[in-house]
């Protein structure tokens, strides 16, 4: 490979994407943020970053812009696909932002022979679904079962991914469980509700939730890119790695912490039935969908996730193959998104 490998980070607009580039120019790499060109730079000011504009919507003209790049610096080493959406107003939309722009990409890659020497999917844990309710843990072997329009579009992209011919498109596919950290704008509700004094959790029976921090992650990530460019990305292509930072937690943890560390007092802890949560995020997706035409935090998906009762995931082949250690347990992490959250006044 050249000196300075030349990495292209897709959806780098976005919370991982973001640190992806960051961790890119920190080790010392040609990284490409890659993102529409209404995207905002609000998190990709180093100055040694480059941009590229991406539109995988339309294959035309993504196949243009590539090609143009292609005559201007050649090929990328490693594509990083960190692209697309969480949340959608219309199921339909999740297949057309994960699945479609996942295929466009690829396919303009092999036309204008630009097939880098490792493709990176960013996945989910979610697209296993509800498997192990019995508390086992969740392994990259299962047959994964989504129950939800976004971990369905995941699977979709997966599954397109791994019918190419490895040898011919290297890629190596990551499934994070539930990641957060500063930026991260989810997580940050439930700051905001213990901020208030209120928190709330769903049903019953015990639920086991795992965690990873979102620079466990790039580092992860960060690993299998160094194999592709000591040329030694065949021991690890074609697999899929789960990834969280080892540990379990019970429904609570994450919340006790979060209280602790913004030194709030008194937390009103309200569980609801499941029954109570599938009604309220019926009637706000339902409002989203027809009335507000704006995508709400509370929909049919977020109820099927809130009310998986197991998360553990196996993360040992991420341990073995490529040397991963978790250095962000909970307590570290949620420590350092709180000191985020305020240092940028969102709390």
């Amino acid at each position: 490979m050249n000196e300075k490998p030349k990495i292209l980070v897709t959806g780098a607009s976005g919370f991982i994407g973001s640190f992806l580039c960051e961790e890119g120019l920190r080790q010392g790499y040609e990284v490409w943020a890659g993102m529409r060109q209404s995207s905002s730079r609000r998190w990709l000011q180093n100055e040694w970053l480059q941009f590229q504009t991406l539109d995988m919507e339309h294959p035309d003209v993504l196949r243009s812009q590539l090609a143009d790049f292609q005559q201007k610096h050649g090929r990328w080493d490693v594509v990083v696909h960190a692209a697309g959406a969480t949340k959608c107003l219309h199921p339909a939309d999740f297949d057309r932002h994960n699945y479609d722009c996942t295929v466009h990409l690829v396919e303009a890659l092999q036309a204008l022979d630009m097939v880098p020497s490792l493709f990176v999917y960013v996945s989910s844990l979610s697209v296993l679904g509800a498997i192990r309710e019995d508390y086992t843990d969740l392994s990259s072997d299962d047959v994964a079962q989504p129950n939800t329009a976004y971990g369905r579009s995941k699977l979709r992209s997966e599954q397109w991914l791994q019918r190419l011919d490895k040898a011919a498109f290297p890629y190596v596919i990551f499934r994070p469980t539930g990641v957060y950290g500063p930026r991260e704008r989810d997580y940050y509700l439930q700051a905001k509700s213990i901020r208030q004094h209120i928190d709330f959790a769903v049903g019953f029976k015990p639920q086991l939730i795992t965690f990873v921090y979102v620079q466990d992650l790039v580092d992860a990530i960060y690993l299998a890119i160094e194999k592709a460019v000591k040329g030694q990305e065949t021991a690890i292509v074609g697999n899929i790695y789960h990834v969280s930072d080892g540990q379990t937690y019970d429904s609570r943890q994450f919340s006790d912490l979060l209280q602790r560390c913004m030194g709030v007092g008194t937390v009103v802890h309200l569980k609801a039935p499941l029954w109570f949560l599938r009604t309220v995020c019926a009637v706000s997706d339902w409002w989203s969908t027809h009335v507000s035409k704006r995508v709400t935090t509370l929909n049919n998906d977020k109820y099927r996730i809130l009310s998986q009762r197991n998360w553990k995931c196996d993360i040992t082949p991420a341990r073995r193959d490529l040397g991963y250690v978790p250095h962000w347990p909970l307590e570290r992490g949620v420590e350092a998104t709180v000191a985020w959250y305020r240092k940028e006044g969102w709390l």
